[in-house]
């Protein structure tokens, strides 16, 4: 047994699920290394002994056809990770300094293309990426027919191998931008990825940012749009998205989608999604201002109609309203963790129940529950569900400096969001950059 073998097995030898198998075919003595729960044993070698008698009918030799069909490795880690990510490792009885990886049978671990589960398509392709990367990157081929669609693949992490695949379209992509993000590729090839907070790491962004910095789709039509906008995609295998680079403002509002219909309509669904945030952020501060700090701006009626609706409520309204929307939080992260079968009736019944009690017993207004309701809706209009949470979180700015400065305070936060909108850069590409948005950046 050669070194470079013994030392593999001294490494994975523990593993039940590995398998090695000697074989001899025409005089050429040859063995087989996997994992048997990522590999179809019995097919993987008849592939392996149909590659071999293709090369003895076109009278090649067998090595180089067998390289040709796969690749030739001499390092140890490298072995070690094809082995575990699911190839068939093939080591000779005559060489002992290198092994060949091929493509195996692989068992069926993958799920289908099947349609999106994090968000709807209307009127638009109902395929959605998947956890398999090589899949990933050929739904985006089969929708960008293209021969500027350019794919690179990085190896990332340390104890963890990742394989990574950064796609751009080389006639439209920011040339600074692909720049940046390969270098920051290479260089952060020694960092494990297990979470997007990882991937942020390696390409030197704050995870403390309360804006997403990576804007995630599992729609790939969104994904082909964004590479003709001159951003680039990043597919990590194991993940069913896609993440887009960079993340700008206008990803709040602006679908690929939205063009399947006529222009008219598409206008009005971004103006409604552009209002819709505007209420997410403003409507809780605004009642509280409008309650405690400035009443004088009401009319005489809708003043005493307001005050008459929060008659016996025992607290401030900046009070009452944070213990209605850390409940209504809670109603929300409940309905992402619960079951589909039950998950939206429990919500439901808990909001519907927990609101109308919470008004019976005086502890909340009823213009409190209306306002609640709009915000809730308001949030949903918000496109990717990381922007739906930074919304929900920006929110609360607002509703703190207008309890203590009313409708003044509004403003200030409004300003103050605007501001820390216009201090984020990524990669060199401003938060606000209007570019991205129209398509027409060509190689910044």
């Amino acid at each position: 047994m050669s070194s470079l073998l013994s030392s593999l097995m001294g490494k994975l030898d523990d593993n039940d699920d590995l398998f090695v198998m000697e074989e001899k075919l025409q005089d050429i003595h040859f063995g087989v290394i996997g994992v048997r729960s990522l590999v179809d044993i019995a097919k993987s070698i008849e592939l392996v002994e149909k590659h071999m008698t293709a090369a003895a009918l076109m009278h090649k030799e067998v090595l180089d056809h067998l390289v040709s069909n796969g690749r030739k490795m001499t390092k140890e880690d490298e072995i070690i990770t094809a082995i575990l990510q699911g190839e068939l490792v093939i080591f000779f009885k005559d060489y002992h300094d290198f092994m060949v990886s091929v493509e195996p049978i692989r068992m069926p671990l993958s799920r289908a293309v099947e349609q999106p589960t994090n968000g709807s398509v209307l009127q638009g392709p109902l395929n959605s990426f998947n956890e398999e990367k090589l899949v990933n990157v050929g739904i985006l081929r089969k929708r960008l027919v293209s021969d500027q669609l350019r794919v690179k693949d990085f190896l990332v992490g340390k104890k963890q191998k990742k394989s990574v695949s950064l796609c751009y379209d080389a006639m439209n992509v920011d040339k600074n931008l692909l720049q940046k993000t390969v270098e920051l590729l290479e260089n952060g090839s020694e960092m494990d990825v297990h979470t997007i907070q990882d991937l942020m790491k390696v390409l030197k962004l704050s995870t403390w940012s309360a804006v997403g910095r990576i804007h995630a789709t599992e729609i790939p039509q969104q994904a082909a749009s964004c590479l003709l906008k001159g951003k680039v995609v990043v597919f990590i295998d194991g993940f069913p998205f896609a993440y887009i680079l960079p993340s700008t403002f206008w990803d709040i509002f602006i679908l690929e989608n939205d063009k399947n219909f006529p222009m008219p309509i598409t206008i009005s669904i971004r103006l409604l999604r552009l209002i819709g945030v505007m209420i997410a952020l403003i409507a809780p501060g605004l009642y509280v201002a409008l309650v405690a700090v400035n009443p004088e701006v009401l009319r005489i009626e809708l003043a005493l109609s307001i005050a008459q609706s929060r008659n016996g409520v025992p607290y401030p309204a900046l009070v009452e309203i944070i213990l209605m929307l850390v409940i209504l939080e809670l109603i929300v992260e409940a309905s992402v963790r619960l079951p589909k079968s039950i998950g939206p009736t429990i919500t439901m019944v808990g909001g519907i129940i927990l609101g109308q009690a919470a008004v019976d017993a005086q502890l909340v207004s009823n213009l409190l529950i209306i306002v609640l309701a709009a915000t809730t809706i308001a949030n949903a209009t918000v496109i990717g569900y990381q922007n739906l949470i930074t919304i929900r979180m920006l929110k609360y700015t607002i509703l703190i400096l207008a309890s203590l400065f009313g409708v003044l305070g509004i403003m200030a936060g409004v300003f103050l969001i605007c501001g820390y909108f216009a201090s984020i850069n990524t990669l060199g590409v401003p938060y606000l950059n209007m570019g991205f948005s129209k398509g027409d950046t060509k190689g910044g």
